[in-house]
């Protein structure tokens, strides 16, 4: 891609925290120029943070990559940040078309996102190489008790179990297909959120704890200076071919030893951790794909605590809003 000024960016998944937490970075970066908010929904608070917003189909939807390439025709956008766990996949495969109309998708290549997507083929990929827990597909495998059962394909938290006895995996393998099972780690869970340049070389890693979450998403934490784990988590996203951004979780076994989860090929849902302590990831790949020097900064240790924000839509968007609502009901009552 040339150098050319990043002057409009879209930023998808505007209804979830990776989305809005995104616009909140570019503004606090002082980003001058024009975000295009863009989601299924029209009701997502992305979309009355921006200057503009886009309705635009499911990543899965056969009409999202038109749809795409309209919106990127239209306002010209440069930039598209991987902020949606869903549309990180058609930007990975479209990768070389959108660039050709001038925008330039920050995402991994679809053998890494494939990688990460199966938790198991994450296990298989890494486990050579790095000290990972326990895994498996197979009930009989299982040597000891508890341990924990989750979605290969899963996101965030939702649908995981602890087992405690043999009688809880037969009655969830009978219930749920898909599963792996994974050694139990107890102790303190951490997030890493880490940013690889355009050549997928990793240049920093921030570690938080999480204090709290909700659904998957930090609601508290502390970012904290831990060498040991930054290093580790920057080999596993140069082990992976990360390009951009990922955000990684570990957690603790009962030794203490902190083992790898799960690997996320995007921006996460508390990136804006990062961005107080000091790292504003958006900002630093606006610079990447300028061609400019990236100087990786020195974080602060800080803990963070979230709230809801509330916006009033006022009367002008009524209709608007009046249909995103029938449809949310409509789905809802189907």
């Amino acid at each position: 891609m040339s150098s050319k000024k990043v002057s409009t960016i879209l930023v998808p998944g505007a209804a979830a925290p990776a989305g809005i937490n995104a616009i909140k970075s570019l503004r606090m970066g002082g980003f001058q120029g024009k975000i295009v908010a863009t989601d299924s929904s029209y009701l997502s608070p992305g979309f009355f943070m921006c200057e503009v917003n886009e309705v635009i189909p499911e990543a899965d939807n056969h009409s999202f990559i038109d749809r795409l390439n309209e919106i990127v025709d239209k306002y010209g956008v440069n930039l598209l940040l991987p902020t949606s766990g869903f549309d990180i996949y058609p930007y990975s495969k479209f990768r070389e078309q959108l660039i050709k109309r001038g925008a330039f998708p920050v995402v991994s290549d679809l053998e890494s996102l494939a990688t990460c997507k199966d938790k198991m083929r994450t296990y298989e990929k890494l486990n050579a190489k790095f000290d990972l827990p326990f895994t498996t597909t197979d009930p009989s495998e299982i040597g000891s008790f508890p341990i924990m059962a989750k979605p290969r394909y899963g996101k965030g938290s939702r649908d995981i179990m602890r087992l405690d006895n043999s009688d809880d995996v037969r009655y969830v393998t009978s219930k749920m297909k898909d599963l792996i099972f994974q050694e139990f780690l107890p102790g303190t869970e951490y997030t890493i959120d880490v940013l690889s340049d355009l050549e997928k070389n990793a240049l920093m890693a921030v570690p938080r704890i999480r204090i709290q979450t909700k659904a998957g998403i930090s609601t508290k934490g502390r970012i904290l200076k831990n060498k040991k784990i930054e290093d580790e988590s920057k080999q596993m996203a140069d082990f992976i071919g990360i390009r951009g951004p990922c955000c990684i979780q570990m957690k603790e076994d009962v030794n203490g030893i902190v083992k790898l989860v799960e690997i996320n090929p995007r921006m996460g849902g508390g990136t804006i951790f990062a961005t107080l302590a000091g790292a504003n990831f958006p900002m630093m790949l606006i610079d990447m794909v300028e061609h400019k020097k990236v100087k990786v900064p020195e974080i602060q240790e800080i803990t963070v605590i979230r709230y809801y924000e509330e916006i009033v839509i006022r009367a002008a968007a009524d209709q608007r809003v009046l249909s995103a609502e029938q449809d949310i009901v409509t789905k809802s009552n189907t």
